[in-house]
């Protein structure tokens, strides 16, 4: 019987260590030549699926490989693609298993947040109901540390340490000034529906009453009167007022108090534009000068700052998924498992996507403080280790170096192409 291949996808918005998760796949992938044959990566996502524009990794040196465990991006590119219902149509799932059966592809690993883990299970579902059987395992991957049954998602740790550095450094300027100069700062920060990325901004102080003294969650229905009332008092009392802010809060009714009537591919409103907004009512309220910044992709893409610890979860979870597959599994996604104790240790395990899919996990109610502008100490316990130790890059000429893969596709089989 001929030896299946495999195939390897990035979805959605990338990371710091996405690609230390493609690493740990095609290592494993390489390690088992006997049992696995090539490993395919799609160009751009699931899209690269769909249009059989298939990258052939065994065209990448060993070297090269390496080298993703500390480069930033998505090496193969991503996407945000949200395939349709099944119920409603089933073109797309014929066309990626015709694509698969056609490369001899008996593996897929998609590396993403809640809806790849949704497209995974699909995948899964469809192929055994098609008479092709697909072992279909998710990697975590999101920013926003949504995802339900993991301890935490790989990429989080590395936005946690950017977002806690930029506030903590943020603050040294702001306090320096704040006589004479700006009063108020916002950081504005990812976060549609749950608050983990503010809330690592609480990290920044090491103290109580340090910055920020404020933290915005989405969990937390947004009331401009208390808000404006603890800027005033926080100015009063330090001279300044330091204001982590998620993009997804909302009023009590839920509305946003920000976003646009725009939607992305996965139907979701295109959030932005908290920060100003948020400055519009400080200064008709109190009149004081402000700043704010939006952390945007730079928080997603600073490798130069990456958590060595979430450096190691993103490879070890890609190497797992693999190695799940050869061992028959298939509709699951690898977890990172907290053990119980004072000194964080971990290790992985799986969850079923049946349970996972289109799941959100929010921050709980006692990770906030009760007037609800900060994090409590059982926040902290949880976010601290998860930004713990620097895994440098490579510098040259004062810049990090990072690697440009070849991205060679392999030649197209099927005669028709896929049109959206």
């Amino acid at each position: 019987m001929k030896v299946k291949n495999a195939f390897y996808a990035q979805s959605g918005g990338v990371t710091a260590v996405i690609n230390a998760s493609a690493a740990g796949v095609i290592e494993v992938c390489r390690e088992n030549k006997s049992k696995i044959g090539k490993l395919y990566a799609g160009l751009n996502g699931i899209v690269g699926a769909l249009r059989e524009e298939l990258i052939d990794t065994s065209f990448e040196s060993d070297d090269a490989i390496s080298q993703l465990l500390h480069t930033p991006g998505g090496a193969f590119g991503s996407c945000r693609y949200k395939l349709k219902k099944y119920e409603d149509d089933v073109t797309e799932y014929e066309r990626l298993i015709k694509v698969f059966r056609a490369h001899n592809i008996g593996y897929f690993f998609y590396n993403g947040g809640g809806d790849s883990a949704d497209t995974c299970l699909k995948v899964s579902q469809i192929s055994e109901k098609m008479g092709y059987p697909i072992r279909a395992i998710h990697i975590p991957k999101t920013i926003d540390n949504d995802l339900p049954f993991t301890d935490y998602c790989p990429g989080f740790g590395s936005v946690a340490k950017y977002v806690a550095t930029s506030v903590r450094e943020a603050s040294l300027d702001i306090e320096s000034m704040c006589a004479s100069s700006t009063k108020v700062f916002i950081l504005e920060v990812m976060g549609r529906h749950a608050g983990w990325i503010a809330a690592s901004g609480g990290l920044a102080a090491s103290r109580k009453g340090e910055a920020p003294h404020i933290i915005l969650f989405p969990e937390i229905p947004f009331y401009r009167e208390a808000f404006i009332e603890r800027i005033d008092t926080t100015v009063r009392q330090k001279g300044y007022c330091v204001i982590v802010a998620s993009e997804g809060i909302r009023y009590s009714d839920g509305a946003h108090i920000s976003g646009s009537m725009q939607r992305d591919a996965f139907g979701h409103q295109q959030l932005g534009g908290v920060a100003p907004t948020l400055a519009s009512m400080i200064k008709q309220s109190t009149g004081y000068k402000y700043h704010w910044a939006l952390s945007d992709y730079l928080q997603r893409s600073a490798r130069h700052l990456a958590s060595k610890i979430d450096v190691d979860h993103a490879y070890a979870t890609g190497r797992r998924a693999v190695e799940m597959a050869l061992e028959g599994k298939t509709s699951l996604m690898v977890t990172i498992e907290r053990e119980k104790g004072e000194k964080y240790k971990w290790y992985l395990g799986e969850a079923s996507l049946e349970k996972v899919a289109n799941m959100e996990k929010k921050m709980p109610r006692n990770f906030i403080t009760k007037d609800g502008f900060g994090i409590t100490k059982k926040a902290k316990d949880y976010l601290k280790p998860l930004i713990i130790g620097e895994d440098f890059p490579p510098f040259k000429s004062g810049l990090p170096q990072y690697v440009k893969l070849k991205n060679i596709l392999t030649a197209k089989k099927l005669k028709s192409d896929f049109h959206f």
